[in-house]
């Protein structure tokens, strides 16, 4: 069994909380299981020591290298290919738990090991990542991947569910950009001239899939603990102010800014207020003009960022009779907009922000992962950094 980039992020203290759910289930089920832990959180001393080396490389649209930008950040992970995951199934692992992964390497490892085509591996690994996305009914289970030298097939595991050749296809435009190239660790997949056909009904066998060899990178994901933030949530169903809703949100922001300069002075020397009216642009940010009809209603959130978590609670207070009862106008009563919670401020705790965007060149696909074996509770021999 392999599990790539354990929960979630990948990080050092994610893949120990995976590791130890795998042993107190080892021990429930009476199970001595050999387990292979790859670790791949780097530090960032040693990311900014490589960046000032020069083996960095910016991804777009980030345009430089900043070695600062690495000492900056709180954790970074690297992604691993599938090498580490072969090495540890050679070694005797019956279960591998990895650090941050690409979704691919975790499921083109044990095909590639096999000696299967590299192209068909990989091809079948992108293919397979999300289970049965690639499949007419997504939400209808996963899939069985079978990979040889020069094809592979999809089968979906609920025997009601099919593949077709368009859902399969369509798959590479799955979080990515590009629907014939993915790049990965040590190379790119080209599947330009890759051929699908429906072997049944239900089935899919691709062809035509390769894999061409580039230097080895991995990818960096960093971030970086900022200010506080509480947050409110407002409802809002005003007619006359959902007509005219962006002119609404600039008074209201432009008051609250001021309000809170008044108000709090010198204790807050640089503070952030967010107004997100979502059901109108809160996704996008964009201004939306006419003819687009008002909405019925929207949720307006509001986010308080400051140096500490008490004046982030206390910008939300400061704010909180302007939030709820703000007119459009002066002339104009005083609304009362629906706050859904009470007390209505909700402590977010820090921030974080991602501060990385880069590869890193290797001279090997494990440097930069440190493993660990175990049986079940004792630790065997741990090895690399």
């Amino acid at each position: 069994m392999l599990i790539g980039s354990c929960g979630t992020s990948g990080c050092d203290d994610a893949l120990d909380w995976v590791r130890d759910i795998a042993l107190e289930i080892a021990l429930e089920e009476g199970l001595h299981p050999r387990i292979a832990l790859l670790y791949s959180e780097q530090r960032p001393s040693t990311m900014m020591a490589l960046a000032e080396q020069g083996r960095m490389e910016p991804l777009a649209p980030v345009a430089t290298v900043d070695p600062a930008a690495f000492s900056a950040c709180d954790r970074i992970v690297a992604l691993m290919g599938p090498e580490p995951y072969m090495a540890a199934i050679e070694a005797g692992a019956d279960i591998v738990l990895g650090g941050r992964t690409t979704d691919t390497a975790v499921l083109a490892a044990l095909p590639l090991l096999r000696g299967m085509g590299v192209g068909a591996s990989w091809h079948a690994g992108k293919i397979a990542e999300c289970g049965g996305q690639c499949t007419l009914n997504p939400r209808a289970g996963g899939v069985m991947i079978r990979v040889g030298r020069d094809a592979f097939e999809v089968e979906p595991l609920d025997p009601d569910n099919r593949c077709l050749p368009s859902t399969v296809s369509a798959h590479m435009l799955y979080e990515n950009s590009d629907p014939f190239f993915l790049y990965e660790p040590g190379g790119m997949l080209d599947v330009s001239q890759a051929e699908y056909h429906a072997a049944t009904d239900r089935v899919v066998q691709v062809t035509g899939s390769r894999f061409i060899s580039r230097p080895y990178t991995m990818k960096l994901e960093g971030a970086a603990a900022g200010d506080y933030q509480t947050v409110m949530l407002v409802g809002i169903q005003d007619r006359a102010v959902l007509a005219e809703i962006d002119r609404f949100i600039a008074q209201m922001h432009a008051y609250m800014v001021h309000r809170v300069k008044e108000t709090m002075g010198d204790r807050v020397a640089e503070f952030d207020i967010s107004l997100r009216p979502y059901g109108w642009n809160a996704v996008s940010g964009d201004l939306i003009g006419p003819p687009l009809p008002a909405p019925r209603e929207i949720g307006l959130l509001f986010i308080a960022t400051a140096a500490t978590q008490e004046l982030a609670t206390q910008i939300a207070k400061t704010c909180n009779p302007v939030l709820f009862h703000m007119p459009l106008d002066v002339d104009r009563e005083l609304p009362s907009f629906a706050f859904p919670f009470s007390p209505p401020e909700m402590e977010r705790g820090r921030a974080f922000e991602f501060k990385l965007n880069h590869v890193v060149h290797v001279d090997q696909p494990d440097e930069l992962v440190r493993v660990s074996l175990i049986n079940a509770g004792a630790s065997v021999h741990v090895q690399g950094q």
